[in-house]
């Protein structure tokens, strides 16, 4: 399991995802999740991957046709002309991978290669835009009605982001959110975890404005999650006490 977050502000993007996978408590790994292209002055495009690692890895070697020579390298996603038709591809790529590999193990193994995207990006002439893509290759886009998407083990930090969201939130208070969202996620479920990787797309800027990995020894997110912690403690024995004698 894993956890990634992509939220829309008036500002940009911001992205967030675990590296966590695992097949039982005895085989524990990192795998990156989130995968970024950039043409300077032109796009910028992030998947975010949550479910089966093969088939998440088969769709990200087919969008970079990793089995090619480097010179002979296609990456259509360099080369649509909306965001929308980014989505598109990310989609049928990963519904025909999920179908193959369903194809390949017969129907006992159906539902195990299920996996599903966020998408997120922005191309000149474009707005910024944030898809979901759903393991049957189609998708929704996020609005301000619908500001956020979460993929992978998402009950643990939403209840967070909904009450700490704001759309004209600056990218500062945004990664402050996401932190402290992730931060709840690990604490209550093994399958996500530390490093985390951050991207911030800002509106116009065709490169990543502000990206880095956060491992377990990061100041800020130590300082996040302690601070988080002795907050609700505050705030727990600040709420007025129950009795049993008083009706």
């Amino acid at each position: 399991m894993t956890y990634c977050v992509g939220m829309l502000l008036d500002r940009g993007l911001v992205l967030m995802s675990d590296t966590r996978t695992n097949s039982g408590v005895d085989n524990v790994s990192v795998f990156r999740k989130m995968h970024c292209w950039s043409v300077p002055g032109e796009r910028i495009i992030t998947i975010m991957t949550a479910g089966n690692l093969a088939t998440t890895q088969g769709v990200i070697s087919q969008i970079e046709e990793r089995n090619k020579a480097h010179a002979e390298r296609h990456n259509s996603l360099l080369e649509a002309d909306t965001m929308f038709q980014v989505a598109s591809i990310v989609g049928k790529l990963l519904r025909d991978t999920i179908a193959a590999s369903d194809a390949r193990n017969g129907e006992e193994a159906a539902g195990t290669f299920t996996a599903s995207m966020i998408v997120a990006g922005q191309i000149k002439g474009g707005e910024p835009r944030l898809f979901l893509v759903y393991p049957e290759g189609n998708f929704i886009e996020a609005s301000f009605d619908t500001p956020f998407f979460q993929i992978g083990e998402t009950k643990y930090g939403r209840p967070i982001i909904i009450r700490g969201y704001s759309r004209d939130m600056s990218f500062e208070d945004a990664v402050k959110l996401l932190m402290v969202s992730f931060d709840s996620t690990i604490k209550a479920n093994l399958s996500v975890g530390l490093p985390l990787d951050l991207l911030v797309i800002e509106a116009g800027r065709f490169e990543p404005a502000h990206q880095r990995r956060i491992t377990a020894q990061d100041p800020y997110y130590l300082a996040v999650s302690a601070g988080w912690s002795e907050a609700l403690k505050n705030a727990f024995h600040s709420l007025p006490d129950y009795s049993f004698y008083n009706e």
